[in-house]
């Protein structure tokens, strides 16, 4: 078992972005963005999830919009591009899922 702390910091600071947990087969990242706060656009070479703690994202995915919110998971396969502004302070969760 592994019990891993995810710490909401963004009373203290900007935009965080931290590697959380890795393994041989996931990646798992916490990012943490005030509203407005932006990622650029990137992809990743596995399957990703995220899931919202906190806050409304939109996520611009192969130039397509998506609102994606606490009710919400967000399943995007490799290689799709995509970037993220936070909408309202956002806490989120990311899984990288290797092939």
């Amino acid at each position: 078992m592994n019990l891993v702390e995810t710490p909401y910091v963004l009373d203290d600071t900007e935009k965080k972005i931290t590697n959380v947990l890795k393994a041989e087969d996931f990646d798992l990242m916490n990012i943490q963005l005030r509203a407005g706060e932006k990622v650029k656009e990137h992809h990743a070479n596995a399957n990703v999830l995220i899931v919202v703690r906190k806050g409304k994202v939109q996520f611009t995915v192969d130039g397509a919009e998506h609102t994606v919110t606490t009710g919400n998971i967000l399943h995007m396969k490799p290689l799709e591009k995509h970037a993220l502004k936070a909408l309202e302070d956002t806490d989120i969760v990311v899984t990288k899922i290797s092939l």
